[in-house]
This record gives C-alpha cells, structure tokens and sequence, in this order.
C-alpha cells in the first residue's frame, strides 16, 4: 500500500503541468434644523443638515468622494493590453469618462495597477483555481485523497494586501475591483470583523471535532475561493491564534486573499499578548500575498461637505435629540424591543420604531458588547440615535475601544449616526496616544500640570493607531453627500417594498 501511495504522489507534478490543481477541502447660532426648524446649538460647526430628508432624496446627487487622478491613469491605461476589455482600472477609466470620479492622487493609480494584474492573473488561471462556481468542486473527502493531498495545493495565483492610511481609498478600489469579478466566481467581499463572527459561530458549529478549524476552512473556501476583507486589523489574542491556524488551512486548500488594511503586514497586532504565536501567520501572509502600499496626503473623506450632519457638539441635548429622534420616526411609536443575536444572544433596545434605535452613550459603549452585537443592531435598524459621546482617556479606555468598533460597524452596513458628544471628533480622541505620540510630547515645567495632564492620558498603541480612521468616518458619517446616500437607499427599499409587499 505504501509503494500505491508513493506512486499516486509522483502522478501530483503532472497533474499540476496540465494546469490541474487538486484541492484538500462653543459659539451659539440660529440655524434651520434638518426638519425645517430653528434651533440653537453650542457647538463648533457640527450642526444638523439643513435639507429635510425628502428633499435629500429628490435632490439627489451623491458622487464617489474618493478621487483619483485620471491622466496617470490613462498613461497607465496604456500600458495595460489591448485585450485586458474589463477589470477595475477600465472601469476606472469609464467612470472618468462620466463623470463619477474626479481628480485625486497619483497612488490610487499606483493600486489600480496591481488590481488589474490581479484580475489578468485571475481570469488567465480561472480553471486552475477552480473558480467557477459551476465547475465541479473539488474532492475533499476519504481516506486516500487526504494522504495525495498531505502536502500544501497552494493556489498559482497569490493574492494581494493593501495597506494605508485613513481616506486614501481602500475600500472604494477593493470595492471596484470585486464588482469586476465575474458573478459566476466562487468570492466573497466582507469586512474583517464580520468575517471573524463568521468564523466564530462555525467554530460553535463543530465544537468537539478533533481540527474544528479545518472543517471551519473547508466550509469558507467551498463558499469562496477568493476571499475580499475589508479593514484587517487583529486586537484580540484568540482571533491571533485563530487566524494562524485557519489561514495554513485556508492557504493549503487554494484561498486566494484579497485584503485591505491600516497596518502593514509586519505591524498587525503590534504588542499583543503571545505575539510569537501569530508571527507565522504573518510570514504566510506576505508569503501568499503581494504586500501594496497605497500613500497619500489627502483624507478624501474629509473632502465632503463635513460637519454639517447630525452630529450635534454640546452638552444639554438630551431634549433636542429626542426631539429629532421623534421626527425621525414620524407617526410610529418609539417602545423597548429586542435584537436577535449570535448564538441565541439578545441585545435590549431601549427605545425603537421605524428603522430607528436610541441608546445612551453608556448603554451600547461601557456595557460587555463587541462587533457581533453591533451588526446584530444595524440588521434590524438603519439609523443610530446615540447620547453623549465623552471625551475619551485612560478612565474610559475600554469604552472608546468599543465606541471605535461601533463606528466601523456603522460605516460598514452604510447606516445613519444621529448623535450627541462633548466635542468635535477630533476633541474625543485628543488624550489618546500612541507610544511613539506619549514620548515625543515636551515635559511639563510644573510637576503639578504634568502630574494633571498625565492622570487624563491614555497610551494605547491600538487606540492611537485607529482614531484617526474613526475621525474621518464619523467626519464623512456626518457629510452631505453620505446623507443623501441614505436617504437615497431608504427610498429605493420603500419602493421596492411597496411594489413587493411580502419582502420585508
């Protein structure tokens, strides 16, 4: 039997020449309100919009915020083959064309680049990564095909890892590029944290299995072999161990990763506990992907008409918001409800109707919740009511932890944050630093404002490195154009549930 063995193995090398891969499975003003109202608000420039919803929604006119700068990319363009006729940089370059891009930064182009040579490789090596949904999947059971396939069946087409500031772009190109994607194509695009709750639950799923972890990756790559993430970012030491081992077994089995992310590959989970343990991870990681810087001095997102939201500066408002939370749900009548969880868990509403949530500060931000509660919210609910946003520091370090969570959440299911805080975004995360920010501050001559000063600090390299993020989305969150967005989805889904009464 060993001798049978050895030989199917020496067939492997054939197979894959033949292009076969085997798979193992402070001022006060008077401004008219977003209601058509007049009020008076302490605050810096952040005041409700000035155009009622309806309005919004007929006067619609949102255009991509993200900019890019189209004569390097026609240059670009060029030199992308005549029989390239589909992939993100042509789709760039028809969206230039009409309109729905203007200028921006030459780096954008720099990735849409290494996105297009992506996508050629993709649709070159289609059959070989067995991407077509249609075509027959690969085997993954019995005995004997786990002994043929004991060694890796790496993908032939590596993936790629993007990598930059806050507003330079990546998740608008990630989104160009998986739009591009043949719909046949066995893909996913989710953003990481959704991903992990995923990943998570299947866990759940198959507790008591002796590798729950490959089962878990065969059931993700059978779904998808060219798995997109948005905003890869790692806090937590059991999503570190997991991630190690679920991507040797999602590597091994052909996954192709496409992913977006603030940090380089070699600065995820920075001084995180057990880090050893997650260096693997990492050396895979640039080992199956092409690392991709993309560089700008520009947020774009704070290119937007900004600061003129529902994002109200002040302290007092409590009535004010729950007068505007009333007018946002119109005729219906705001009661307690309750949000269906992960894993039989439930998330008490204090207050909801018509799409819309209110919550305290303190109820949603100093309570035991996480990402999982989050999205659970944004399924039922479109619109976040939330009161008094603090100001964050080392007295409240968990609490901005899950408050930067909660941001990413609603930015990523696209929802609306009418909300109340004691100051601007930027005001919120003035004491948090990172390490390199807390050294680089001058000493104090008095040992007494040093001593004040430093009680109110919170060195947190995490929280250092994501606020900025968290700054230009609640800035963009809170933008003209993102809330004609919404107000644009809104109506669509109103239509279509007119038309289709049973889809609800």
């Amino acid at each position: 039997m060993r001798n049978v063995i050895r030989s199917l193995r020496q067939l492997r090398p054939a197979f894959q020449s033949q292009d076969c891969v085997l798979f193992s499975v402070n001022v006060a003003q008077e401004s008219p309100c977003h209601f058509g109202l007049s009020c008076q608000i302490h605050s810096s420039a952040y005041i409700v919009a000035d155009h009622a919803e309806t309005n919004f929604v007929k006067n619609h006119s949102f255009v991509t915020t993200t900019r890019a700068l189209s004569t390097d990319a026609a240059k670009l363009t060029n030199r992308v083959t005549e029989t390239s006729k589909a992939g993100p940089l042509v789709e760039y370059e028809r969206r230039i064309a009409n309109g729905e891009l203007v200028e921006g930064d030459a780096c954008q182009v720099d990735t849409l680049s290494e996105l297009q040579r992506l996508y050629d490789d993709l649709v070159e090596s289609a059959d070989a990564c067995q991407l077509d949904r249609n075509s027959e999947k690969p085997v993954r059971s019995g005995w004997l095909w786990s002994r043929l396939l004991s060694h890796p069946s790496y993908s032939p087409v590596k993936g790629l890892y993007l990598f930059g500031g806050v507003g330079t772009g990546k998740t608008m190109l990630m989104d160009l590029f998986f739009e591009q994607l043949p719909s046949n194509w066995r893909k996913k695009r989710i953003h990481f944290h959704d991903f992990m709750l995923n990943v998570h639950s299947m866990l759940q799923k198959h507790k008591g299995l002796s590798d729950p972890l490959d089962r878990v990756a065969g059931e993700i790559s059978d779904d998808a072999i060219l798995l997109c993430l948005d905003e890869f970012m790692v806090t937590d030491v059991a999503d570190a161990l997991i991630l190690n081992r679920l991507f040797r077994h999602l590597f091994n089995k052909g996954i192709i990763l496409v992913a977006t992310s603030n940090r380089a590959p070699d600065n995820l989970y920075e001084g995180g506990l057990q880090r050893d343990l997650f260096l693997p991870f990492i050396a895979a990681l640039k080992e199956r992907c092409v690392v991709h810087e993309i560089g700008s001095s520009v947020d774009y997102r704070k290119m937007t008409s900004g600061e003129q939201g529902f994002y109200l500066v002040g302290r007092d408002l409590s009535g004010f918001l729950k007068q505007k939370f009333q007018q946002l749900i119109g005729e219906g009548t705001a009661t307690p409800q309750e949000v269906e969880l992960v894993m039989g868990r439930k998330l008490q509403v204090p207050l909801g109707a018509n799409g819309c949530a209110y919550f305290p500060f303190e109820e949603l931000c100093d309570r035991p919740l996480g990402a999982a509660d989050y999205f659970g919210l944004f399924k039922k609910f479109h619109t976040l009511v939330l009161e008094g946003i603090p100001i964050f520091g080392l007295h409240n370090k968990a609490a901005a932890h899950r408050f930067v969570t909660l941001v990413d959440v609603i930015y990523e299911n696209k929802a609306r944050l009418l909300c109340t805080a004691d100051g601007t975004p930027q005001d919120l995360f003035e004491k948090i630093l990172t390490i390199s920010e807390a050294k680089s501050m001058a000493p104090r001559t008095s040992s007494r404002s040093r001593k004040n000063d430093d009680s109110n600090i919170c060195v947190d390299n995490e929280l250092g490195f994501t606020k900025d993020r968290t700054i230009s989305r609640l800035t963009e969150i809170n933008s003209r154009e993102y809330l004609e967005h919404h107000a644009a989805m809104l109506s669509e889904k109103k239509e279509r549930m007119d038309q289709n009464p049973h889809e609800a």
